[in-house]
């Protein structure tokens, strides 16, 4: 589902591996003898976990693995960082995402993008008073206009979605954390797509400081999907002047 909103560059596998509100002990296996376990290292990391986070922290690894195969690349331990963000190997971009019943990972060359954020979550509203404490005034709203000129969407969470797709591409561009109201956005329900603008100085990214982001979104079999995709730099080019807003790759029909 998610690979249609990513552009060719990236390589996304999903799957429906952990049912949602699965709670049973499950053993993990240890890979490579369990392509569905862990690294040793990857299982210390969830040691105290309950068991259905353990589940869907190894079904989301093994797809980033999958993922990263297809670039031609060896398993390898995806250990997460303090912040909780997955370390990529070198060369390697790279977004995991996971909720009730499905679990994704995309990863790119960094020569192609310069950094990429997915998110999935369930179509279904956001549980009271989180709207307030994610939305700015105007993303209020447009999400409530939204919901009554478009109810197939919950749009609501669709924003909050679209908003850790930023968190996602915006964190391995700059160490740094971004909170919810330090940018605004903007839903396009005609053509599908988004766009962020920073409310805070952007990272810069080849010469050049980006004020904002655009993405994709799509909403499939009870999901809400939004995708990020930072082209990398092309070689040699010289910084255009002044901030911009960074443009998606070219995105597959």
């Amino acid at each position: 589902m998610i690979e249609k909103i990513l552009p060719a560059e990236a390589v996304a596998e999903e799957s429906f591996a952990v049912p949602p509100q699965r709670s049973a002990p499950a053993l993990l296996g240890t890979f490579p003898a369990d392509p569905s376990g862990l690294f040793p290292e990857e299982a210390a990391a969830v040691a105290r976990a309950v068991p259905k986070r353990q589940l869907e922290f190894a079904a989301v690894r093994a797809c980033a693995r999958r993922a990263l195969g297809r670039l031609g690349l060896p398993p390898v331990p995806l250990v997460p960082n303090r912040r909780g963000a997955p370390q990529w190997p070198d060369g390697v971009v790279g977004s995991m995402t996971h909720c009730d019943g499905f679990q994704a990972a995309v990863v790119a060359r960094s020569e192609a993008l310069a950094s990429v954020g997915i998110d999935a979550e369930p179509n279904g509203p956001l549980p009271e008073g989180v709207l307030r404490v994610v939305a700015l005034p105007s993303e209020r709203t447009a999400v409530q206009r939204l919901a009554v000129e478009r109810p197939y969407v919950h749009w609501d969470r669709l924003l909050f979605s679209a908003k850790e797709s930023v968190f996602k591409t915006w964190y391995p561009l700059t160490g740094q954390e971004l909170d919810f109201e330090e940018a605004e956005l903007e839903i396009d329900p005609e053509a599908r797509t988004f766009s962020a603008r920073l409310l805070v100085p952007g990272p810069v990214v080849g010469g050049v400081r980006l004020d904002g982001f655009t993405g994709r979104w799509a909403a499939d079999d009870g999901f809400v999907l939004t995708a990020i995709a930072l082209p990398a730099p092309a070689r040699g080019a010289r910084p255009a002047d002044g901030p911009r807003v960074s443009e998606s790759a070219a995105f597959r029909a």
